[in-house]
């Protein structure tokens, strides 16, 4: 298991229906990877999310990368 998952990222299906959340917080993974999709700075996300850290949302991003690089789509 990589170490940015066992530190920022967690699952708990008590917590937001086990999707993925930053750890200690209920702030989804795929919020903040939307935020940063629409364009919105670190800054920002930060501001949004004060629980957050930089290196939260770098976390975020690095999970969703791990995500798309193992999945295949069929034409």
């Amino acid at each position: 298991m990589k170490s940015w998952l066992s530190d920022r990222i967690s699952f708990d299906p008590s917590i937001c229906h086990g999707k993925p959340v930053v750890r200690g917080t209920r702030v989804l993974v795929a919020n903040v990877v939307g935020a940063v999709a629409a364009g919105e700075s670190t800054a920002g996300i930060l501001e949004d999310y004060p629980s957050l850290t930089e290196p939260d949302i770098r976390a975020c991003l690095e999970f969703a990368g791990e995500l798309t690089a193992m999945e295949s789509v069929e034409a």
